[in-house]
């Protein structure tokens, strides 16, 4: 048997109150419980702790000796957990995270930053899902530490910790119509002919799209590439075209308003989006306190049930 810190917890508090009762009514445990729990600590002390008499509970001699010593391990394990706390209060530094561009993971920088704030407020937080950059080379290069990112296959020079998958959808102009009924799956065989608005071949996303289309014997008629999401949204309500996105990124885009959003099949383009750290740089400590807040809040985003959004 060991001693934990709840046996002495039940312990003290029996002493302090002079009753089973009352001490199991204060820590809402049944009082059986308790009375096992004293028994064990007995037990492995080898002496009587308490004595049971008309007028309540006292501690015995060796009881006393157990109550002081518990008292104060007691008290250092609660100054434990305010140092700990205030520890993590207290990291403060400079951690910049990459968000892949066209993903679901530029949804989660407001929540970040909001999380951020309120847990390390001295942790400034660099966020990076502008265009231009090739991020998994930023990583590697330690110019930033940590970045979501379009991968699924290994990258030399950095680590990827798959997180989940995102399936692409069409996103229209509003009122644009298509063979298929208003909220069935669209084969991509219907784009052909469709004008569209796509990133660069430069971006995954793009490749992603082509290969899905040429796999589905289609010719896409590519009006213009776009590297901004405004430009993009504006471009789209406009009626110059349609695009292809994950359903989170219209979603929380506001510029995105109105616009039709269709699930695509035959095949379904979907990516993988993973966790990309440097192979060789350790993380700083503000990293590592940014980077369990970032989990979190993907853990949050899968538990939610976003549309398209699935395990890996």
């Amino acid at each position: 048997m060991s001693v934990d810190f709840r046996k002495l917890k039940s312990f003290v508090k029996i002493v302090d109150t002079g009753s089973v009762s009352r001490a199991a009514a204060i820590l809402r445990t049944a009082q059986p419980a308790l009375s096992q729990q004293i028994a064990s600590l007995e037990t492995h002390f080898k002496h009587k702790l308490l004595i049971r008499s008309n007028v309540g509970i006292a501690p015995t001699e060796a009881g006393l000796i157990l109550y002081r010593h518990a008292q104060l391990m007691l008290k250092q394990l609660d100054q434990a957990q305010i140092d700990i706390d205030q520890a993590a209060k207290s990291v403060a530094g400079r951690v910049s995270i990459g968000l892949a561009t066209y993903s679901t993971s530029s949804a989660l920088s407001l929540p970040l930053l909001k999380e951020m704030r309120a847990r390390h407020p001295h942790i400034i937080l660099h966020v990076n899902d502008s265009f231009g950059h090739i991020l998994s080379e930023l990583i590697m290069t330690g110019k930033m530490d940590m970045a979501l990112i379009y991968a699924a296959n290994p990258i030399k020079g950095v680590t990827l910790q798959p997180l989940f998958r995102e399936e692409m959808f069409l996103v229209s102009p509003p009122g644009t119509q298509f063979p298929a009924e208003p909220g069935r799956p669209l084969p991509l065989a219907a784009l052909q002919d469709v004008p569209l608005l796509l990133p660069s071949k430069a971006h995954l996303l793009r490749r992603l799209i082509d290969d899905a289309l040429a796999r589905a014997r289609v010719s896409p008629e590519v009006i213009s590439e776009i590297e901004s999401v405004p430009a993009l949204s504006a471009a789209v309500l406009d009626g110059l075209g349609s695009t292809i996105l994950p359903a989170s990124v219209v979603t929380e885009t506001s510029g995105f308003a109105g616009a039709e959003v269709r699930a695509l099949t035959k095949p379904v383009i979907d990516a993988t989006i993973s966790l990309c750290v440097s192979d060789h740089l350790p993380l700083s400590e503000p990293a590592i306190a940014a980077r369990s807040v970032l989990l979190e809040i993907v853990s949050r985003l899968m538990s939610s049930h976003h549309q398209g959004i699935r395990p890996v």
